[in-house]
């Protein structure tokens, strides 16, 4: 019987289908990152997860490190697309959207995930190659809609673009000061603190 992952097409469709087949791979190993943590995460393990060959995702991805970047920008785009759905909810104010949203990052089930984004985040910094793309839009993709939000609620489009990098770097200092200390109640009394600060008394 042949591996469907193992056969090649030629040609223009093949790219588009190899597109595909890389995304889907990248979500199924983001399900599969949430689920259960990056510890002893091989290639081999990973594949046999998400019903692929360890051949087959350095195919897609050329190696593992490459892999572990693709799967922390789209855990970054998930939590962008869950944002701006919390937003968009009816009655639910921008303050309970950033509670609920913090809730989610929080979720020890998901630490895994946020360890991995601060390993890659490190080498990327460090100027590691295959870490380095993680870099590009590591600031901007989130900064756009977080100030696209401020203004629609009337904000001055400088002060805006202040609030969303002053917001991005808070949250992201609180879930390293979580992921170091652990002290999950100081610091989501910190949270707390800062969305009133932020949003005023909501």
């Amino acid at each position: 019987m042949v591996n469907t992952d193992d056969v090649h097409p030629e040609g223009e469709a093949a790219h588009g289908a190899d597109g595909d087949r890389r995304a889907q791979l990248v979500e199924a190993a983001v399900d599969h990152v949430a689920a259960h943590g990056i510890a002893d995460l091989s290639l081999r393990g990973l594949g046999a997860a998400i019903d692929v060959s360890h051949r087959m995702l350095i195919h897609y991805f050329g190696s593992k490190e490459q892999l572990l970047v693709e799967i922390v920008r789209a855990s970054e785009r998930r939590q962008r697309d869950l944002l701006s759905r919390l937003r968009l909810t009816p009655g639910l104010s921008p303050a309970d959207a950033a509670r609920l949203l913090w809730k989610q990052l929080t979720d020890p089930r998901l630490a895994g995930q946020e360890r991995l984004f601060f390993e890659i985040y490190g080498r990327a910094l460090r100027g590691r190659p295959e870490a380095v793309p993680m870099l590009e839009g590591l600031v901007a993709d989130w900064l756009e809609p977080l100030v696209a939000a401020e203004v629609a609620a009337g904000a001055d489009p400088v002060v805006a673009r202040n609030r969303a990098r002053l917001g991005l770097a808070t949250v992201r200092g609180l879930l390293l000061d979580l992921l170091a200390t652990g002290d999950r109640v100081g610091v989501d009394a910190a949270m707390q603190e800062f969305l009133r600060l932020y949003y005023g008394s909501e």
